[in-house]
């Protein structure tokens, strides 16, 4: 199985970027393991939590449906978190 270290923090140079990773690791969400593969390329980084943003912390849905579809999520997967 292959294995994806996680981006140093401290490597990051660009604040917005360490504020993502800093954000995730303060909060949770998004995980603070999958926001430090994506920094390996920050553009993926960028717009992934620029999009997370604006879903999930910033828009316009219900709370209980973005708890639903989080559920949704993880019986698709299998997820047992």
């Amino acid at each position: 199985m292959p294995h994806i270290p996680y981006f140093p923090v401290e490597r990051l140079e660009d604040p917005v970027l360490k504020g993502y990773l800093e954000h995730a690791a303060q909060h949770g969400t998004p995980r603070p393991e999958s926001q430090a593969i994506r920094a390996h390329v920050p553009a993926v980084l960028h717009a992934f939590s620029n999009s997370w943003n604006k879903i999930f912390r910033n828009g316009v849905l219900e709370h209980p449906v973005k708890e639903l579809c989080r559920v949704y999520v993880s019986k698709t997967i299998e997820c047992h978190y």
